[in-house]
């Protein structure tokens, strides 16, 4: 692999990071930034979103054509990571979950129709998305093939019941994805519908309290309870449901690593600050082994964590599903993000236990990483999986 980023590159990466440090890490630091959720305020965002659309910011995994930055998955590892230094940055050049990755499936497998109807309004800022495929116990988490919701086909028209949880985004989402069982098939059985906001039949239940910081829109629990949706809003074929999940989990759990790892760096970015003031026995924090230690262990994780991020992001490139590779850079970059930031607050004492900083911020959202698009679990299942198949051939040079 060739890590030399190409002029155009190196300076799109330069203008993403002034426009971080100029427009974005100031708001941070003003309490009347944050709504009650702990992201950034509606009316704020829209006026970051103009100026980053003003400055050709925007979109960078759309293509040009819709008004996006016409980015390669390599290239966007590069720009996601700087856009992500701020806790604001993905929303503000919309980039972030679940838009992103609903925004990649939809571009990829979408009729020229549906394109128009359900994703250049996403592209182009106006209404937001959810993907709605996680159910309650007994039904659906990281094993699709125990999905309870139904589709039933009456004419030209598909009638939807059953439960959905932890829906990201859904409370402001109008456009969405819904994987539903339409047969007992179990490779075929399940099938992708999109549906509007507007339309009778569903209803959110509850916007479910988490832990951290939350997405606009929060984690929704869902019920569907005779919505009516047109065939002509299927999505793909029927029995796609499962390849329709695939194709937008694998570039989505790698944007997120993307992401995670610009988070990561602005952990150490904010300890390594402080450690190089702050005045312990006669010398700076930052000349005590034991910090020095902790810093380079979590600076060298990061790295490892890049490198991952980026092979899979060629191979994505290249057209290969980059499976292993991507379940490999989820597994390193969550725990590389919940240690970095974990690493920070020891270094930063009381103030990065405190809301002075991000700090904390950054840590309370850091744990959801072991579990979103996959837990751990799930990935080094897949990895042994492959092993055991594959033997020697898994270490195997591209």
């Amino acid at each position: 692999m060739d890590f030399q980023l190409s002029p155009r590159l190196v300076a799109l990466r330069e203008q993403i990071q002034r426009f971080v440090a100029e427009h974005i890490l100031p708001l941070e630091e003003d309490s009347a930034t944050f709504d009650e959720h702990e992201n950034i305020r509606a009316g704020k965002l829209e006026e970051l979103r103009s100026v980053a659309k003003a400055e050709g910011l925007w979109a960078p995994q759309m293509p040009v054509a819709r008004g996006g930055m016409g980015l390669v998955v390599a290239e966007m590892a590069v720009c996601y990571e700087e856009m992500n230094r701020s806790i604001f940055g993905p929303v503000t050049f919309n980039c972030a979950a679940p838009d992103d990755g609903n925004m990649i499936v939809l571009n990829k497998v979408a009729t020229d129709g549906q394109k128009e109807r359900w994703l250049q309004p996403i592209i182009d800022g106006t209404v937001r998305s959810a993907f709605a495929m996680t159910e309650p116990a007994p039904g659906s988490g990281s094993d699709p093939s125990l999905m309870k919701t139904t589709a039933q086909r009456r004419g030209d028209v598909w009638v939807v019941h059953g439960r959905k949880w932890f829906i990201t985004g859904a409370d402001a989402a109008q456009h969405f994805i819904l994987i539903a069982r339409t047969s007992d098939d179990t490779r075929k059985g399940l099938t992708a519908f999109l549906y509007d906001r507007d339309q009778p039949g569903w209803e959110i239940v509850r916007r479910i309290p988490i832990m951290g910081p939350e997405e606009h829109g929060g984690h929704c629990e869902m019920r569907f309870d005779g919505l009516e949706i047109s065939d002509e809003n299927r999505l793909m074929n029927v029995g796609d449901g499962l390849k329709v999940t695939q194709i937008r989990l694998g570039t989505a759990r790698l944007t997120h690593c993307m992401r995670w790892l610009g988070l990561s760096k602005r952990a150490l970015e904010i300890a390594g600050e402080y450690v190089r003031e702050r005045q312990s026995f006669g010398m700076s924090l930052a000349e005590h082994e034991g910090v020095q230690w902790l810093l380079g262990e979590a600076a060298m994780r990061i790295e490892i964590g890049r490198l991952l991020t980026m092979k899979a992001a060629v191979l994505l490139d290249q057209k290969d599903f980059a499976r292993r590779e991507i379940s490999m850079a989820k597994i390193q970059v969550a725990d590389t993000l919940h240690q970095s930031v974990d690493t920070a607050i020891q270094l930063c004492g009381a103030l990065g236990y405190s809301k002075d900083t991000v700090l904390e911020w950054i840590y309370r959202y850091a744990r959801q990483a072991r579990l979103v698009d996959g837990a751990s679990e799930i990935h080094k299942m897949v990895l042994s999986r492959a092993f055991l198949e594959q033997g020697n051939a898994f270490w195997r040079w591209q």
